[in-house]
């Protein structure tokens, strides 16, 4: 156990089943996925001390914030946690600034103003310090939100579904203020969130809940390379997630190089500098597998890889193919007939071809070179 590292174990029959453990280490965001009433928000509650579970063990290193074996539980405010919700919860009669301060409490009362001005600044918001919530927009408001939960200077950061009341424009300019939080605090991260784009641009460790219970939990790439986890199509759509550095700016032909670990892609031109990490989504629907290298395409990645593992799905009669890229694995969807044809098995050599177009990726938090 890591000096900051949050252990977590809850269980409760009711009002929502529960039993979950996990741990967090700092700096890493985990991101939970489960439907709704699945127990995503109570989780969060009850590490900030709002909930309180039949039974619990909530810990960050080796200081004790709730073990009902032992009868200790502190009460929220002597929690060190940053809590963002989704409806933003400010205090509509503070301006941005006030309400910045109003958590700067274990400050001496001297330096409470200049606290909440380094942070208000930090999240580009100096020059709107002395609006009232309603004046402000949903962007601003989440962003007052973000630098509330960080007057705390707190062990642990909770948001609950921080992004999911603003259209997708402020959803991408705040999801940068959250990478880069968290560049500057190396805290345990917990992202309750619905959306595929969250993960992929915030995203360590994903842990998916199921009725309350954890289905899996991995790493970003570990769980997202799975064929066998449904939920995931059903949530975002299957895709591999992993990372990847800036090779080369190829502006003649509009592409940028990326390189991975077993290979490298093209995908299209965007604001990067070679040595810059990048963090890639290639969804499963967009991979084609052949027997060998094929000519005469438009086609620009072609990676030659084996296949590691297959899972038919019951519902659709799709297949999902596990394929190994060196030490990476993408995912491939395609009909059992596809799987006769290419006499697909473990272990067989096969092609992945991937459309330039059909690749995502973004910066990570780290990401510059």
């Amino acid at each position: 156990m890591t000096e900051r590292q949050l252990t977590v174990s809850l269980q409760q029959a009711a009002p929502i089943p529960l039993d979950v453990a996990f741990t967090c280490e700092p700096g890493q965001v985990l991101a939970i996925f489960g439907a709704s009433g699945s127990g995503k928000t109570t989780i969060l509650r009850s590490i900030a001390g709002l909930h309180h579970p039949a039974r619990a063990q909530v810990r960050v290193g080796h200081q004790i914030w709730c073990d009902t074996d032992t009868g200790v539980c502190l009460p929220p405010h002597r929690r060190a946690v940053g809590l963002v919700f989704q409806e933003y919860a400010l205090f509509p009669h503070l301006t941005a600034l006030g309400n910045v301060m109003a958590a700067s409490g274990h400050r001496p009362r001297s330096e409470r103003r200049a606290h909440a001005e380094a942070l208000l600044e930090r999240v580009h918001l100096t020059s709107l310090a002395s609006r009232r919530p309603q004046e402000l927009s949903g962007g601003e408001r989440q962003r007052v939100a973000l630098a509330r939960a960080l007057a705390r200077e707190p062990a642990v950061m909770l948001l609950d579904e921080p992004f999911a009341a603003v259209d997708r424009g402020v959803r991408r300019r705040l999801q940068d203020e959250v990478a880069a939080l968290r560049r500057a605090t190396t805290v345990p991260l917990i992202l309750v969130t619905h959306d595929v784009d969250d993960v992929v641009r915030l995203a360590s460790h994903v842990l998916v809940l199921e009725r309350g219970r954890v289905l899996a939990m991995d790493s970003v790439e570990r769980l997202t390379s799975r064929p066998d986890l449904s939920f995931l199509r059903e949530a975002f759509g299957l895709g591999s997630v992993f990372d990847a550095v800036v090779a080369d700016v190829d502006t003649e032909r509009r592409l940028l190089a990326l390189t991975f670990d077993g290979g490298r892609l093209l995908t299209p031109l965007r604001d990067s500098t070679p040595g810059t990490r990048v963090r890639v989504r290639v969804p499963a629907r967009e991979v084609i597998l052949a027997s060998a290298p094929p000519d005469g395409l438009s086609l620009h990645n072609v990676l030659a890889g084996t296949v590691a593992a297959m899972h038919e799905e019951t519902t659709t009669g799709q297949v999902v193919v596990q394929v190994a890229v060196g030490r990476l694995f993408l995912l491939a969807e395609v009909t059992r007939d596809a799987v006769q044809r290419l006499a697909l098995a473990p272990g067989r050599p096969v092609h992945a071809l991937i459309k330039s177009v059909s690749i995502d990726a973004h910066r990570t938090v780290d990401g510059e070179p």
